[in-house]
């Protein structure tokens, strides 16, 4: 009898364990897609390696992009969602928007736009909040700054408040071209993500 339960229970572990995988897909840009620095060595990866000491079967598809707008993640987003259908959706677009000194209305809209394509497919949504330099005029990067957590709020979406979060402090953060990150900042933003990630993994899955 209990041979019997034994093999059961050694049919069933395996589909028990691949019914507990997750998929965790992001889109972004450059500082997702590890722009100037080893893939291995960008914070997706260190994400990876952070969930892989974890409970959380979590598979990273990462489908950030170089040079991406919101327009450009939002046209690639319902297809992504169809392929992977993700438990978690990470938007980490913005940046481009702000540099290139786009509509902040079109960008919100976007934004908001691919919130409730990845919730509307049963995936938790998390908003990475970035910010501009203060160049482009005070009401300009204000405003630009606030619409992530505007959006964040009005879709029930949790918000990472700055990527960048601790990488102010000079220039040793950051590659020749002072704009996007080199190796050592890496684990700082995967941290700043880690934060608000992992209480939402404890309280969803």
């Amino acid at each position: 009898m209990w041979l019997k339960a034994l093999s059961l229970v050694a049919l069933l572990l395996p589909l028990s364990l691949h019914a507990s995988d997750e998929r965790l897909l992001i889109v972004g840009d450059s500082l997702s897609a590890a722009y100037g620095i080893p893939v291995d060595k960008g914070w997706v990866a260190e994400l990876e390696q952070r969930l892989a000491g974890t409970r959380f079967t979590l598979e990273v598809i990462n489908a950030s992009v170089s040079g991406d707008t919101t327009a450009n993640g939002l046209t690639k987003l319902p297809a992504l969602v169809e392929e992977y259908s993700p438990a978690i959706v990470i938007i980490e677009l913005g940046g481009n928007d702000g540099l290139r000194g786009l509509s902040i209305k079109k960008m919100s809209a976007n934004l908001t736009e691919m919130a409730q394509i990845a919730g509307s497919a049963g995936a938790e949504v998390i908003i990475v909040g970035m910010q501009i330099p203060s160049n482009y005029g005070a009401a300009y990067t204000r405003m630009f700054a606030d619409t992530f957590k505007r959006v964040a709020e009005a879709n029930d979406a949790s918000l990472v408040p700055f990527l960048l979060s601790g990488l102010e402090s000079g220039l040793e953060w950051f590659q020749s071209d002072g704009v996007h990150p080199n190796e050592t900042a890496q684990p700082v933003m995967m941290e700043n993500v880690w934060a608000v990630l992992e209480p939402l993994l404890e309280e969803k899955f």
